[in-house]
């Protein structure tokens, strides 16, 4: 009877211990399937300086990787597949010092579509004023509070604008607290001596890349993000026609905006990344609604007026 009572305990014991190490694969399991939120390539060119030190570039670009990718930028835990793509190209074309660099960034930003293999353009801009000082070996420093670099600065105030349109995309305005990041960081790099921040230097820079996002008189321009988005591209793989209607939504959106200021930058923006997309989406479909598309299209964005003619001209529906 002992024997058996033992024997039970032991078996019982191995059970627990069992469950343990299973809870804890799972759990480890679970730590693995978390990831940051970007899933970013960085590009890092220097061709056109001459005699530049291509591994002192490479270095530069597996830093600014590390910065981008590694980080943690939200609460949010992501999974592997939610992570944002995005691209983030740096070309420079000035050593103006050993540790001074002056060139442009490029930034692209896109979002999967649902239920599709498709990723869509949010975002696709190109910052002429980027000015940066680094060193290779220098720490890629950050603080959200207080201006440290103007490198990092750039970056990570592109990555809220990201953030915040990725968030806007699923949810009307829920990407305002990385947006109000974006300003935070602009707000503390007003004593950059850099170029970009401030609202003197010119017309369409960061200042007011992130002032027209927060105007509430401009606010029909992110009602047009998420209608787009959400209640358009997300809804085609299985009804076309709904999710043209959404979209058609959006682009009334951006018409009234349109109308209450005529070329806003943020307005701009959205049309350098989504032009072709709107061709496309509206290239087979009925000849009213081509129509429509059309003017609404040639009065909102009257200098590529003629690419909009190639909607009515594919094949009618």
């Amino acid at each position: 009877m002992g024997y058996v009572f033992q024997r039970s305990l032991s078996c019982n014991l191995l059970e627990m211990k069992l469950k343990s190490v299973l809870l804890v694969i799972l759990l480890s399991l679970a730590v693995a399937l978390e990831a940051q939120e970007f899933k970013c390539q960085l590009q890092v060119s220097a061709q056109s300086v001459q005699g530049a030190n291509r591994e002192k570039f490479e270095n530069l670009r597996k830093d600014l990787y590390e910065f981008v990718n590694e980080r943690k930028w939200t609460n949010y835990a992501f999974k592997i597949d939610e992570r944002i793509e995005c691209t983030i190209a740096i070309t420079i074309q000035e050593e103006l010092s050993s540790d001074e660099f002056k060139g442009k960034i490029n930034l692209v930003l896109q979002r999967p579509v649902y239920r599709t293999s498709y990723n869509t353009t949010m975002f696709n801009y190109v910052d002429n004023d980027f000015q940066f000082q680094w060193q290779e070996g220098m720490a890629i420093e950050f603080d959200e509070n207080r201006f440290t670099s103007n490198l990092t600065s750039v970056i990570a105030f592109y990555l809220n604008i990201f953030l915040g349109l990725d968030f806007d995309s699923f949810s009307p305005n829920g990407g305002q607290p990385y947006f109000e990041k974006a300003q935070s960081i602009l707000q503390t790099a007003q004593t950059a001596r850099e170029k970009g921040w401030k609202a003197y230097e010119s017309t369409k820079n960061r200042y007011w890349m992130i002032e027209n996002i927060l105007n509430s008189s401009y606010s029909n321009v992110r009602k047009a993000n998420y209608e787009f988005h959400r209640k358009g591209l997300d809804l085609m793989a299985d009804n076309i026609e709904n999710g043209r209607a959404g979209v058609t939504q959006a682009l009334e959106f951006l018409l009234q905006a349109n109308r209450e200021k005529p070329n806003l930058f943020i307005l701009q923006l959205f049309l350098d990344a989504k032009r072709d997309e709107i061709i496309n989406i509206y290239s087979e479909a009925p000849m009213m609604d081509k129509t429509r598309i059309v003017n609404i299209m040639s009065e909102i964005d009257p200098s590529k007026a003629s690419q909009y003619q190639k909607i009515t001209q594919s094949g009618v529906k």
